[in-house]
């Protein structure tokens, strides 16, 4: 397992060791010890265990996000793909950090067989780069309804750089309706510029 820091150093990809031969392939797919020895190496903090499993399929163009939950259900999750492929983007909502409001994307497949390790205080989305694609991540927290948040996926302000070539998109309405970043923080954006 080899972790790669992205440009927000806590969001980490993680790219597991493949053995193939004419038969196939195997990989670990989740090693506990050895996911939290090497968040250590690189300086960062192990998280809580994770609680909940999830599993999604979505067609081409189907985007979802940006979700988060907020305390006492923030969450922490490791996702991946196994069928198909996503675009994957993780927005920084914490509002002391020096990356705050910044993004970082990630494409994700069954193919590359990456992973995505995104700590609490970010919020999540992806697309679907293909038909059919199996998305499935791990969460440090259980899903509750009253502490679940969502960011435009389109916010101006964060610019965030989603693949063109894929036609119309395909939204829930929570998803079309979301707060745009600065609506949804201005109380920090405020206490941040002050």
């Amino acid at each position: 397992m080899k972790l790669i820091q992205t440009a927000i150093l806590e969001v980490v990809i993680i790219e597991p060791k493949i053995f193939a031969d004419e038969r196939g392939w195997f990989m670990e797919s989740f090693n506990e010890q050895k996911f939290h020895q090497e968040l250590i190496n690189l300086g960062l903090s192990i998280p809580k265990a994770f609680v909940q499993d999830n599993h999604s399929c979505s067609n081409k163009g189907v985007l979802r996000g940006l979700h988060y939950q907020i305390a006492p259900h923030a969450q922490g999750k490791l996702v991946r793909v196994t069928q198909g492929s996503v675009f994957d983007v993780v927005v920084d909502i914490r509002s002391d950090s020096p990356s705050f409001g910044k993004w970082v994307g990630v494409e994700l497949s069954d193919k590359n067989h990456r992973q995505l390790w995104i700590p609490e205080g970010f919020a999540h989305g992806f697309v679907a780069l293909e038909d059919n694609t199996h998305f499935l991540y791990k969460t440090t927290n259980y899903y509750s309804q009253e502490c679940e948040r969502s960011i435009l996926w389109n916010d101006e302000n964060l610019g965030i750089k989603w693949p063109n070539k894929l036609g119309e998109l395909i939204l829930s309405i929570k998803d079309n309706e979301a707060k745009p970043f600065q609506k949804e923080f201005k109380s920090r954006i405020l206490e941040k510029n002050e």
